[in-house]
């Protein structure tokens, strides 16, 4: 007798089990309320980002020549020039230890700023700008500024000129 209610309450049991197991994926899948589109979206940016990121290191090695045009060196010289515009000096310095011990030449650093504080200033906002214009202040150090960031100032915006005692 004992043998038999054992057997019902397992098999009760197991009904029960197979009940829950069969009617729990459609109770808890997820509603296509855009939470997966979002995410999918998120990804392909950061894909089409990184490719990006791929494409402006493969093209500076491509336009130039010698150690600056390393990919390790485009990565770290534009962060360093980034970093130094940015006020940041201790990540600024950190960087430029790693990039000095790749072998990268520092007067590229050097005229990289040089030619990035000429252009004039750059809207804090936007990322893009930062990014782009030391990009292209790494491809070409001798990059001349833009007709708008070389508009002379208004003369009362100018500083007075020195007097002669």
């Amino acid at each position: 007798m004992r043998q038999r209610i054992r057997s019902r309450r397992f098999v009760a049991v197991a009904g029960l089990v197979a009940c829950l197991a069969l009617s729990a994926p459609p109770a808890f899948a997820q509603s296509g309320d855009g939470k997966g589109a979002e995410a999918k979206a998120a990804a392909e940016a950061a894909a089409k980002e990184a490719q990006r990121r791929f494409n402006e290191i493969a093209e500076a090695g491509k336009l130039m020549t010698g150690p600056a045009a390393n990919p390790e060196c485009v990565w770290l010289g534009r962060r360093v020039v980034s970093l130094l515009w940015r006020d940041d000096m201790d990540t600024a310095f950190r960087h430029l230890d790693l990039y000095d011990r790749f072998g990268c030449p520092s007067a590229h650093i050097q005229a990289t700023f040089r030619c990035l504080v000429r252009q004039g200033p750059i809207d804090p906002k936007t990322q893009d700008s930062l990014n782009g214009r030391a990009h292209a202040c790494w491809i070409n150090p001798n990059l001349q500024p833009s007709e708008a960031s070389a508009a002379p100032q208004p003369p009362s915006a100018q500083a007075p000129a020195p007097t002669a005692r």
